[in-house]
């Protein structure tokens, strides 16, 4: 019986690779429009494969897809060669326009929800919504169209363009996280981080890491049983490799799960928290005639348990308020001081996202700087803690080359005249009474895989406030959620999210959710402060971890490419 179960397995396998080998060479044979339309539709299909819907499997058809089409666009380019032809340029070039339209698919549909922001104040901005949400993705997927030309240098028939393509794809990925201040937003590695188990490898390897593993795990299984069916030669070889492609899963799956059995750190003693979310609409935000209300507010919501049921803040030892929770100079307005002096119980912090300005006269802009920032107020009502927020959104928080852009009509998205100036780098850890030492991080600073923890001295927890109100009920925050739960992981950190509408949790350094408040729900959470682990491999090497496994990649195919020259 069991040989005839593996007979049937086997004809079964065969009748599925000799489909997917016709679908192949389909694939393969389109141009022009076609094919580019293709790669678009893959991008665009890939972004399931990321929060909220973790669809990741998409992943096993569309990665074969973006290969094949550039196998297409290779092949393509070999016909056209003459004497005085640049063959690898031309290559490069074709299949550098793959890559674009693959990942300008994949950035449209994966940040659609950036143009909400220029709906908030529709009547100033809406004309840069069709820009913002068109020409952003364009811009993204350059950085694949140079992963795609830069593999295609290196293409040859067989598995050795997947570890072509996961080389040139995976350091793709770490530039888009550095240049120009980067933009690690979906980072293809992702998909490997749900369930939790397997979000645990975050730790072992980082983000940079897993994308390295997401293109080689789920483009060779198809290609692989392609190959068998049309070549029996190769048969038992290319199913081998399909079967070992796929290891890596249950390897981190069983990792994951004895991470996650292994005994959990107490939560610190002597501190518990209040998240407080408002769900403040964010057209509201920045009114001046506003503003007044949402601050009391904040002020009631916080005296009330998660019930509902007024408390007066007893028991509770720090209050979190999101991003921009007071969208003005509290430092600098004595009724405010007052109210949160008369709210807090004797020893209570609230830790409040504010605007806060300085003494320094900015030199170009003939102002005073101003700072988005995260501040601990005492009982008193006086500052005892101040984070300014060090890594700023360009055109949301300052515009790039300012003077010059101003003049041409463009505007920042937040309401302080000139924009917002970079707090102290590296970032310094956050010290609060009452708490260990936090390192804070404000909006999308959780997002930087690294770059989370930059002083000299290890904190015991992340504490990150945010906004985001901009983007509305899209699958934006979702993704901002997760993202922030990775870090959690890669640091072995617990982490506390505290956002304006959503999504605000308490995290554990395993990247489990204790607690939730989701997207435009209002309330508040009650929690202790879980406990940190000890630092993981990714937190003690960071991004090296990555450098390493690229390199060892790297001689990977050039041993796999002497050998077929050989």
């Amino acid at each position: 019986m069991p040989a005839e179960a593996s007979s049937k397995l086997g004809a079964l396998l065969l009748r599925l690779g000799g489909s997917l080998h016709r679908a192949e060479c389909a694939v393969r044979a389109l141009v022009g429009w076609r094919r580019a339309a293709v790669a678009f539709l893959a991008g665009a299909a890939s972004v399931l494969a990321m929060a909220p819907f973790f669809l990741w499997g998409v992943l096993f058809f569309t990665m074969p897809v973006l290969v094949l089409l550039i196998d297409g666009a290779v092949e393509s380019a070999a016909k056209g060669i003459t004497a005085s032809s640049r063959p690898t340029v031309r290559r490069a070039l074709y299949a550098g326009s793959i890559g674009w339209w693959f990942g300008f698919g994949y950035f449209l549909a994966g940040l659609f929800w950036v143009g909400e922001a220029f709906l908030v104040e529709a009547e100033r901005f809406a004309w840069l919504m069709p820009f913002a949400v068109t020409l952003m993705p364009a811009g993204l997927a350059l950085f694949y169209a140079g992963a795609a030309a830069a593999a295609a240098c290196f293409w040859r028939p067989g598995e050795e363009r997947i570890i072509a393509l996961a080389l040139a794809l995976s350091a793709a990925e770490w530039l888009r996280g550095h240049i120009l201040t980067g933009f690690p937003w979906n980072v293809l590695g992702y998909a490997l981080t749900w369930p939790l188990p397997l979000m645990q490898a975050a730790g072992l390897i980082g983000i940079y890491g897993l994308t390295l593993a997401v293109i080689p795990i789920t483009a060779l299984p198809l290609l692989a049983l392609a190959e068998a069916a049309s070549n029996p030669g190769w048969r038992r070889a290319s199913l081998l490799i399909a079967a070992l492609a796929l290891l890596p899963l249950p390897l981190a799956w069983g990792y994951g799960l004895i991470r996650l059995a292994e005994p959990q750190p107490p939560p610190i003693e002597g501190v518990r928290l209040r998240l407080v979310q408002p769900s403040v609409p964010q057209r509201d935000k920045w009114r001046p005639e506003r503003q007044g209300d949402i601050f009391f507010d904040h002020v009631n919501l916080s005296q009330q348990r998660p019930d509902g049921s007024f408390d007066g803040l007893s028991g509770v030892t720090h209050v979190i308020w999101p991003e921009a929770a007071m969208p003005f100079l509290p430092l600098e307005t004595p009724a405010a001081l007052e109210a949160i002096a008369n709210m807090l119980p004797e020893g209570t912090i609230l830790l409040a996202g504010a605007l806060r300005a300085d003494g320094t006269t900015d030199a170009e802009l003939g102002r005073r700087r101003a700072f988005n920032s995260l501040i601990a107020l005492n009982s008193d009502g006086q500052p005892v803690g101040i984070y300014d927020k060090v890594h700023l959104v360009p055109f949301g928080e300052y515009l790039p080359l300012q003077p010059v852009l101003e003049r041409l009509g463009l505007q920042k998205l937040v309401g302080w005249r000139g924009g917002f100036s970079s707090g102290q780098s590296p970032r310094p850890l956050f010290d609060v009474p009452g708490l260990p030492p936090v390192g804070a991080l404000i909006c999308y600073e959780a997002i930087f895989p690294g770059a989370v923890v930059q002083s000299a001295s290890r904190p015991q927890a992340l504490i990150n406030v945010t906004n985001d109100g901009w983007f509305g009920l899209t699958t934006g925050p979702h993704q901002h959620f997760h993202q922030a739960r990775v870090r959690a992981v890669e640091e072995g950190l617990p982490l506390i999210r505290v956002a304006n509408n959503g999504i605000s949790g308490v995290i554990d350094a395993n990247g489990r959710v204790l607690a939730r408040l989701d997207l435009d729900e209002r309330g508040v959470i009650d929690s202790p402060l879980p406990g940190a682990k000890n630092p993981t491999v990714y937190a003690r090497y960071g991004d090296v971890v990555f450098g390493v496994l690229w390199l060892c990649g790297l001689i990977c195919l050039r041993i796999l490419q002497r050998r077929k020259t050989q």
